[in-house]
């Protein structure tokens, strides 16, 4: 039913919630490791990241704010590789994504961060563009660089609308 738009209410980002398209990218709990004589905390190996052909790239985003209600009418994946989102404020941005339903997407899931939460989303996954909810909107990002087509978008046939709690 991704042609039927309607009502989709972003709640608060879990991991348990958003497993089933990638990991949440944050310092929660104690970490794994303590490295440089015990100064510093280390999360270790929290993310898959998957580059099929190419190899990872690190880059910069700055994404224009956008505010709540926001009409949803396009999602993407990345077939070749996974993409990771690394907010360098500590402000709050949406994160969206779908199942996938026989090679499109199902009804959308919106979520709100926390200060300190990025995500990466699993190769494949169905999710909404980069949406910052405050400026400046600056992200790095960790995804696969590399030869061949590497995104795929769904238009919906009617928009689907994202609300706040």
């Amino acid at each position: 039913m991704t042609g039927e738009g309607g009502r989709i209410v972003a709640r608060p980002l879990t991991a348990a919630a958003f497993a089933p398209f990638g990991e949440v990218l944050e310092a929660a709990g104690e970490p794994d490791r303590l490295i440089n004589r015990g100064l510093c905390g280390r999360w270790h190996d929290i993310a898959r990241l998957e580059f099929g052909e190419g190899r990872a790239g690190l880059s910069l985003f700055r994404a224009e704010a956008r505010a709540l209600p926001l009409p949803l009418d396009m999602v993407e994946r990345h077939p070749e590789g996974s993409q990771a989102f690394l907010p360098m404020t500590p402000d709050p941005f949406l994160v969206v994504v779908a199942p996938d339903e026989g090679g499109r997407p199902g009804r959308p899931l919106a979520f709100l961060t926390a200060p300190g939460q990025g995500v990466n989303y699993a190769r494949g996954a169905w999710h909404g563009v980069l949406t910052p909810l405050a400026p400046p909107g600056l992200f790095a990002v960790v995804d696969r660089i590399g030869p061949g087509a590497n995104l795929e978008e769904h238009w919906f046939e009617t928009p689907w609308v994202i609300e706040a709690a």
